[in-house]
């Protein structure tokens, strides 16, 4: 009962208050599927569970993964939220399935990234990076965090809307440019943070490093090697954090050496 009100309570005074339901939902849907979808592969790959159900497969042998059904459905929920003009329980859960979508679809984000299967590869794990940081973007959006505003009440205000959100722009930019993708995020709604990255070193193979370290400021290149080495405390927080969300990786065994006792074809 306790925790009943303590959610009613959330939802009216943070939710309905704020006109946030579909937003909410959005959020709801996007957590519940990226929990579900995972939980399904990795019970895929588990020999004591042999019953669930796997991957889907044509007769010809087609994988349809699964964020094509993501996809479809952000498509569908989308087209019907904008028909719906953003009103009533219909657009409500209409944000509800598209977050949904959400989930299906940044859960394999590394597969549209890198055009190939790599959902158990070390590649495969920008998908986990990616989820939390479409997490981290939908809660700022339901709590009402703005980036800027363009303000046009006068020529004057419209000038400093637009210099201040191109500001933004830049730092987030850099901080891209340089690898701190969370900066870059979390920055973009909360500028000091992203100036604070923009400012930072670059990490060693990002593409501010590639241009402006390397040969051009070797001290450079070599204090960024030190600073973000694979072995630092964050970077094994991430990892591990990576195998409790996502499950171990898949290591391929190198191809095996060729028999030279067998003449050549």
């Amino acid at each position: 009962m306790l925790e009943a009100s303590i959610f009613s309570r959330f939802w009216h005074d943070q939710i309905e208050t704020n006109h946030q339901q579909a937003i909410f939902l959005v959020l709801v849907g996007f957590l519940l599927s990226f929990a579900f979808i995972r939980m399904s592969t990795r019970l895929m790959r588990s020999p004591k569970v042999p019953w669930w159900p796997g991957s889907i497969v044509s007769d010809g042998g087609l994988h349809v993964h699964h964020h094509v059904f993501g996809i479809v459905l952000m498509m569908i929920s989308g087209a019907v939220g904008f028909a719906l003009a953003g009103e009533g329980t219909a657009f409500n859960l209409c944000g509800l399935a598209f977050g949904i979508g959400i989930g299906l679809t940044i859960d394999e984000f590394a597969l549209w990234l890198h055009l190939e299967d790599v959902y158990w590869s070390e590649e495969g794990r920008r998908s986990i990076d990616a989820t939390v940081l479409t997490a981290v973007v939908l809660a700022l959006l339901m709590f009402g965090v703005r980036p800027f505003e363009i303000d046009s009440n006068s020529i004057g205000i419209l000038v400093v809307s637009i210099i201040t959100a191109l500001f933004v722009f830049l730092m987030v930019g850099i901080c891209f440019l340089k690898d701190r993708v969370l900066h870059a995020v979390v920055g973009f709604f909360f500028l000091p943070i992203a100036i604070y990255g923009a400012c930072r070193l670059g990490k060693p193979q990002s593409v501010w490093a590639k241009r402006r370290y390397g040969e051009r400021n070797p001290s450079k290149q070599k204090r960024a090697e030190a600073r973000f080495r694979p072995d630092r405390r964050t970077q094994r927080f991430k990892e591990r954090f990576r195998d409790i969300v996502g499950g171990g990786l898949i290591h391929q065994d190198p191809d095996p050496a060729p028999d030279e006792s067998k003449p050549d074809a």
